[in-house]
């Protein structure tokens, strides 16, 4: 239940942004937390900071059109929420996805805010995309749209104003035409202006790994708190882009057996542990389906077309795909097959439904915002080598990772038991990340 004065912050929010359910949905969980952070800090809500906070400090929406190669023009969407800069520029990814509509937008840049506050660096809190499908397209119309896309945004971007990175249907590839654009247009080398970039142009080491080896850091750190580990265990991961390629790296040098993964056409299982550079080779080099991965790996693997990756035993799943995954069912079947922790790799991925029930059933849940942020640290670690002109290898920038995760760990544990709910990192990870931004906008003035 929401506290009296955050009930009517709610109520004014699902007025006044209409139709947006997942932002909807997201306000309404980090509101769920934050109840007794107000009879302990009654400044918050006599100077309003929470609607403060549920009010973007801008919207941008922009037509981008562009050529296919039989000559079509095609007009997309494109958008940009800056929602929060009280802690630092404005960092989050661009998502290229048909689904993109600004609800969407905005419940990423609202996550976005508290994630980067948790990772403790000066970043703040945005998103954007657009809701072109680069599935199927050449890389010449790929190119065309990103460099039409960037002529819009570019006079919105900078190292000090906003700072995009990729998400999904933006990998390295498109991040590389974006960059171009701008270094183009702007006639700057910025190279601070875009993460994900490759190593050859300012990228940083670790970077395309980091969500994925982040998540299961976090998960591996959820489970020592209990005594345990991912020795032996089974692990589900869903989805088969960047996030769930690199979840199973990192969990099998971690000592857990990945024995599920999934695309948007079924999944796969594979009892002796899922083949990584067959995986890689289907998804990230010809980007085809999960049948060809079960063709090419014989009778070790078996593929179910259709169907939830979630119905495969497992005692620790890491939904690493898209948001609302996990249904209340699921997360039901999950329990009876035994799960004891979830790593949420992707942006709100289970159900307000199925957080509940995980929660009863004293599954270790970690939520996005927290076991998702190391591909935002990452970012941020980025912008650092960029701005100083320096470049770290790869082992020093993981063990900078594996050390922001652990710190994020800790600091949802701690503010959780500070506000008697010990154990539940939801509500640790948005009071955390709600204060620090809180109270650098209380130091800022009227914002």
């Amino acid at each position: 239940m929401l506290h009296e004065r955050l009930s009517s912050i709610y109520e004014n929010v699902l007025r006044r942004n209409a139709g947006e359910t997942e932002f909807h949905q997201a306000v309404r969980e980090v509101l769920e937390s934050i109840g007794p952070v107000l009879g302990k800090h009654p400044e918050y809500a006599e100077s309003k900071i929470i609607e403060r906070i549920c009010e973007p400090e801008r919207q941008i929406i922009f037509r981008v059109p562009w050529e296919d190669d039989r000559g079509e023009v095609h007009i997309n969407r494109g958008f940009r929420v800056e929602f929060n800069s009280a802690l630092g520029p404005y960092k989050g990814g661009l998502r290229f996805h048909p689904s993109v509509y600004l609800g969407i937008v905005k419940f990423l840049g609202f996550e976005q805010i508290f994630k980067n506050s948790l990772t403790g660096l000066p970043i703040g809190g945005g998103k954007g995309g657009s809701d072109f499908d680069p599935k199927g397209r050449s890389e010449r119309e790929v190119m065309r749209f990103c460099q039409s896309f960037m002529t819009e945004l570019y006079r919105h971007i900078g190292e000090y104003t906003d700072v995009p990175a990729g998400d999904i249907g933006v990998g390295q590839r498109e991040v590389g035409y974006l960059f171009g654009q701008y270094k183009r247009i702007t006639n700057r080398y910025e190279s601070g202006v875009i993460t994900g970039k490759g190593l050859s142009y300012g990228g940083a080491q670790v970077r395309t790994e980091a969500t994925g080896y982040g998540c299961a850091f976090f998960v591996a750190e959820m489970l020592k708190a209990r005594g345990t580990s991912f020795d032996g265990r089974r692990v589900a991961v869903s989805g088969s882009g960047n996030v769930a390629v690199y979840t199973i790296e990192k969990v099998r040098q971690l000592g857990g057996i990945v024995v599920a993964c999934s695309d948007s056409s079924g999944y796969v299982v594979d009892d002796k542990g899922v083949d990584l550079d067959l995986l890689k080779q289907v998804k990230q080099v010809e980007r085809r389906r999960l049948d060809v991965y079960a063709e090419r790996r014989g009778g070790n693997a078996t593929f179910v077309p259709g169907r939830s990756v979630w119905e495969v035993p497992c005692e620790v799943a890491m939904p690493s795909a898209t948001q609302n995954e996990i249904t209340g069912r699921d997360a039901e079947l999950l329990v009876r097959n035994g799960c004891v922790a979830v790593g949420e790799g992707a942006n709100m991925p289970t159900t307000p439904e199925g957080i509940r029930i995980f929660e009863e059933a004293g599954v270790a849940f970690g939520p996005g915002k927290a076991a998702n942020a190391g591909g935002v640290a990452t970012s941020a670690l980025e912008m650092q080598q960029n701005a100083s002109r320096d470049s770290w290898t790869f082992e020093f920038s993981e063990n900078r990772l594996q050390q922001i995760m652990r710190d994020i760990h800790d600091r949802c544990l701690r503010s959780a038991d500070e506000y008697g709910m010990p154990g539940n990192y939801v509500a640790g990870a948005n009071i955390d990340g709600f204060k620090r931004v809180a109270d650098a906008m209380l130091a800022l003035g009227l914002i």
